[in-house]
């Protein structure tokens, strides 16, 4: 893929182009993604995300407009590229956490609105969570350090001390990690209620989550990565869109996100407690699986992105975000149409 922080550059000569960029990556299957004979299952569909910049102030010097698109891993495989758009792009992997980015920048548009049309072709694999076996018992005390920050508070999500107390009630009599990391599963997915909206949702703020008992997938995720992270336990947040169960072609009209957390000796085990919450009965499911009806495309909050925005950090990064001359650009509008491929 010719992407890096020095960028690669698409030249047009004309007003609309198409691009196709073949991201030259590996299909490598997982290796070890069935249990008890059980194989994954598999889902291909086509995604196609129109963003559209309106209300570009008149006059303006230069527009700056970063998109997220998604990665390839063991969990996804995503190819090729197809972007039209009317002016020159760039790609970059943001610093922090290495997402990656499509990169417009306008000088002097002369115009009050852009359009950007991105369409990619994936397949996603249900991720069936193998035994952690011995694994999951204390594999030594270092933490390999590429994983360490996954340690650090991030805003919105500071570690304070009453963080720090409540998260170690929670896991009080727990002994390794993953008895620790499951114990506060049980205590997110149990005490909380699912809410879609409502008084200062989707800002991880852990303080008021707690307090009122509920919120939507951001915020139960933001409870339970800062609950493991002030117990020691590595916790990553991940942002993405869901696909609908139902086979076909749909508009996608939200984000949805879920959360890993890191077991020494092991790796990364992926949960999705909002998603326990609204269906008891795959509670067991969602600690360490998660269903094929979903696209990752970002990992992280508070993020800084490539080159970086005038404005402050993102909470998260799902949706384009647009600057003109350093202010942020409110009338983005997104349509988000998945296509099911599935052959039967």
């Amino acid at each position: 893929m010719p992407e890096s922080n020095c960028s690669y550059m698409v030249n047009t000569k004309i007003k609309i182009i198409c691009v196709i960029i073949f991201l030259g990556l590996c299909w490598v299957f997982p290796l070890e993604k069935s249990i008890a004979g059980n194989d994954p299952k598999i889902r291909t569909f086509e995604f196609t995300y129109i963003t559209k910049i309106s209300n570009i102030p008149k006059g303006a010097e230069k527009v700056s407009t970063w998109l997220p698109y998604p990665p390839s891993n063991e969990d996804q495989k995503i190819t090729p590229l197809q972007i039209q758009v009317p002016f020159p792009i760039r790609f970059f992997k943001e610093n922090n956490y290495g997402n990656s980015i499509i990169y417009l920048s306008v000088p002097n548009p002369n115009r009050r609105s852009i359009k950007v049309k991105v369409k990619f072709n994936g397949i996603r694999y249900e991720h069936i969570q193998r035994d952690s076996g011995q694994a999951s018992m204390q594999a030594g005390n270092d933490i390999n350090p590429g994983v360490k920050k996954w340690l650090q508070s991030d805003q919105p999500l500071p570690i304070n001390t009453h963080i720090k107390e409540r998260a170690a009630q929670i896991v009080k009599g727990k002994t390794t990690d993953l008895e620790k990391a499951r114990a506060i599963y049980d205590y997110v997915v149990t005490d909380f209620t699912y809410k879609k909206s409502g008084t200062g949702l989707e800002g991880g703020d852990v303080i008021l989550m707690c307090d009122v008992k509920s919120g939507n997938c951001t915020d139960f995720h933001s409870v339970f990565i800062e609950f493991c992270r002030a117990v020691g336990i590595p916790a990553k947040f991940v942002i993405g869109f869901p696909l609908p169960e139902e086979r076909g072609r749909h508009k996608i009209n939200g984000y949805h996100c879920w959360a890993e957390f890191y077991l020494k000796g092991y790796g990364w085990i992926p949960v999705d407690a909002s998603e326990a919450n609204k269906n008891p009965a795959k509670k067991d499911y969602y600690f360490g699986s998660l269903d094929e009806n979903r696209i990752q495309f970002t990992t992280g909050r508070n993020i800084v992105l490539q080159p970086p925005q005038v404005g402050t950090p993102l909470s998260y990064f799902i949706f384009p975000y647009g600057e003109a001359d350093g202010k942020p650009l409110t009338a983005i509008r997104n349509l988000l149409i998945v296509k099911d491929t599935t052959q039967r």
